[in-house]
C-alpha cells in the first residue's frame, strides 16, 4: 500500500461516518440551509426586490420567490456581466459557467467560490464513500484522468467564463495534481477527436487507475488505446484501472460496450455534478440511486413532473417528498440560483438515506399523443432488450413520427447497434411490450389504435459522433438527446440510416 491510499482510507473511515449521520439529520440541515442562504443573499438586488429579510419560513419563502428558470434570471445575470456586485449573491461571482443554450442562446450560470468549495468536496466524498465501502485505495497511488472539456476560459463581459469541467480544473485539490492526466496543452485542444488521440498517445504507455467522463466519449477513449496499442482489452493496456468515475447520462445504456471493452465488470461511481451545483453521488455499489447532497451548499425543491410547466405548480422541500414520483428539481444555491429549475427530473428511491435516481430532463420526453414517455422508461425497455435478445448498442434516441407515409403514427428508435440482434422485428416488439408495461398511456395509445407498434431504425456505425459533429459538440459534457418530440434530431440521423 502507497502512502496516498493509506490516508485516503484512514480519511475514508471519518469522512464517511460523518455523510451517514449528515443524512439523519438531513431536514434540519436543509431548512437550516435555507435560513442561511436566504439571509447570506438579503442585500443583494434579488434578495432586496423578494423581501428576504422578512422570510422566517419556507412559506415565507415560497411566497417571496417564484419558480423560474434561465429566462426568469436573465436580467440579473446581464447585470452581472457589466460587472455589477451583489445582484444575486454577495459580490461578483469567480466565472459563469457555460451551459446548454435556451432561446435566447447559451446559458451564463453564476459560480462562487463557495459553490467551488462544496464541488470538490461532494467529488472527494464519492470517492470516500466508496473507498470506505470496498477498502480499495490503491488507484490513489497511480494516474487518474478526467476526459473533459477545455479549461481554457474567455470572458463574458467581465467575468471569466468556461465549461464546468474547464473552470473545476483549476481548483484541483493539491493531492490530485500530481496523478493527474492529460496535461493542461492536450486538455487544451479544441477539437475533440484530436484530442482523444492526443490523450490516448499521451496515456497509452502510463499506469492509469481511475478513468472518468461521460460514458459515449469514454467509449470513443478505449477505441483509440486499443487500436493505439494492439491490444485485446483495455486491462491489458491499465492493469491497474481499478474505478470509472462518471456522470451526466445513465450509464446502463453503455454498460455492455464499455465492459466489453475494458475485459471485465468494473467498478464504478457515479455522480450528479451540474453547472449549478454538486447534487449527489453514489455511495453504495449495489444499492440503486445516488446519496443527495444535503449538506452542499443547495436547498432543494420539487414539482411533480406532470406540473412542470403550470402557472403556479405546488412546490415542497424535502419533509414531503414520496418514493416513486417524478419531480422537476428546483435549486437554491450558495451562487445566487433562486427557485430555478434546472431541467432535470428525479425520483426518490430511498428516504433513509436520501437517495434519488435522474429519470430524465423536464423537456426531454416524447407526449405527442399525451404519452408522456420519459427518458427513465424508453432506457429501461432498451436494457430490457438488449439482455433478451443478446444483443449490444452502442446510442439511441426516439422521436415520434406523427404522419408517417402509410399506416398509424408512432415513435422511431434510431439505434445504433454494436451487435445487432438476430431479429429486428422481433427486438421491436421486446421494446413495444415493456414499454407499455412501464407507461400506461402509451398502453392505452397501443390498445387503442392511437399509435401503431414503435419501429427500429439501424444507423451505420459512428452516426452519433458524425451527428454530434454537425451540431458543434462533440466531446466534453456534450450529449445527445435520449427522448425528442420533434424530428429535428431523427431528420438529420436518417442520412445514416443502413441501406
Amino acid at each position: 500500500m502507497g502512502l496516498k491510499s493509506g490516508i485516503a482510507k484512514l480519511a475514508a473511515g471519518v469522512i464517511a461516518p460523518a455523510i451517514y449521520k449528515e443524512q439523519k439529520n438531513a431536514l434540519d440541515i436543509q431548512y437550516k440551509l435555507l435560513l442561511k442562504l436566504v439571509s447570506s443573499a438579503s442585500e443583494t438586488d434579488f434578495g432586496k426586490a423578494h423581501n428576504f429579510s422578512s422570510i422566517k419560513t419556507y412559506d415565507d419563502f415560497k411566497t417571496s420567490v417564484s419558480v423560474r428558470d434561465y429566462e426568469g434570471l436573465k436580467d440579473f445575470i446581464e447585470l452581472i456581466t457589466d460587472g455589477k456586485e451583489n445582484v444575486l449573491w454577495k459580490g461578483k461571482p469567480l466565472y459563469f459557467c457555460k451551459s446548454s443554450g435556451t432561446t435566447s442562446g447559451t446559458k451564463y450560470i453564476p459560480v462562487t467560490q463557495e459553490q467551488i468549495n462544496e464541488m470538490i468536496r461532494a467529488a472527494r466524498n464519492s470517492l470516500m464513500l466508496y473507498v470506505h465501502e470496498t477498502g480499495k485505495a490503491d488507484f490513489f497511488d497511480h494516474k487518474m484522468i478526467f476526459l473533459q472539456g477545455s479549461p481554457e476560459l474567455d470572458m463574458h463581459g467581465k467575468i471569466p467564463s468556461g465549461r464546468l469541467s474547464g473552470i473545476v480544473h483549476h481548483h484541483v485539490p493539491f493531492y490530485a495534481r500530481k496523478n493527474r492526466m492529460p496535461s493542461y496543452e492536450t486538455n487544451c485542444i479544441d477539437d475533440w477527436e484530436e484530442k482523444v488521440n492526443a490523450i490516448a498517445l499521451e496515456t497509452v504507455k502510463e499506469k492509469m487507475s481511475i478513468i472518468s467522463g461521460i460514458p459515449p466519449w469514454v467509449v470513443m477513449y478505449f477505441e483509440k488505446l486499443k487500436e493505439l496499442s494492439g491490444k485485446e482489452f483495455i486491462k491489458d493496456i491499465f492493469p491497474q484501472f481499478q474505478v470509472f468515475a462518471y456522470g451526466g447520462v445513465s450509464y446502463e445504456p453503455y454498460r455492455q460496450k464499455i465492459e466489453s471493452l475494458i475485459g471485465f465488470k468494473i467498478d464504478s461511481v457515479e455522480t450528479y455534478p451540474a453547472s449549478e451545483g454538486f447534487i449527489a453521488y453514489q455511495d453504495k455499489q449495489n444499492v440503486e440511486g445516488l446519496l443527495l447532497n444535503v449538506n452542499g451548499g443547495i436547498f432543494y425543491e420539487f414539482v411533480k413532473a406532470e406540473e412542470a410547466f403550470s402557472e403556479n405548480p405546488k412546490r415542497i422541500w424535502l419533509v414531503e417528498v414520496e418514493l416513486n414520483v417524478n419531480y422537476a428539481l428546483i435549486l437554491n444555491t450558495n451562487a445566487g440560483l433562486w427557485g430555478y429549475s434546472i431541467g432535470d427530473t428525479v425520483k426518490f428511491v430511498s428516504k433513509n438515506p436520501y437517495r434519488i435516481v435522474v429519470t430524465g430532463r423536464v423537456k426531454h420526453f416524447i407526449s405527442a399523443f399525451g404519452e408522456h414517455v420519459i427518458a427513465e422508461e424508453v432506457e429501461l425497455a432498451m436494457m430490457n432488450a438488449m439482455r433478451e435478445m443478446q444483443s449490444g448498442v452502442s446510442e439511441f434516441t426516439v422521436t415520434p413520427q406523427v404522419n408517417p407515409v402509410e399506416g398509424l403514427p408512432y415513435h422511431e428508435w434510431l439505434v445504433e447497434f454494436s451487435k445487432e440482434p438476430r431479429s429486428l422485428s422481433d427486438f421491436a416488439q421486446h421494446i413495444d411490450l415493456v414499454l407499455q408495461q412501464k407507461n400506461s398511456y402509451y398502453k392505452d395509445l397501443r390498445a387503442g389504435n392511437i399509435l401503431q407498434q414503435l419501429k427500429i431504425t439501424p444507423l451505420q456505425k459512428g452516426s452519433f459522433i458524425e451527428y454530434m459533429k454537425t451540431q458543434g459538440k462533440l466531446g466534453g459534457q456534450n450529449k445527445v438527446p435520449r427522448l425528442t418530440n420533434d424530428r429535428k434530431i431523427a431528420d438529420v440521423l436518417s442520412r445514416y440510416k443502413v441501406d
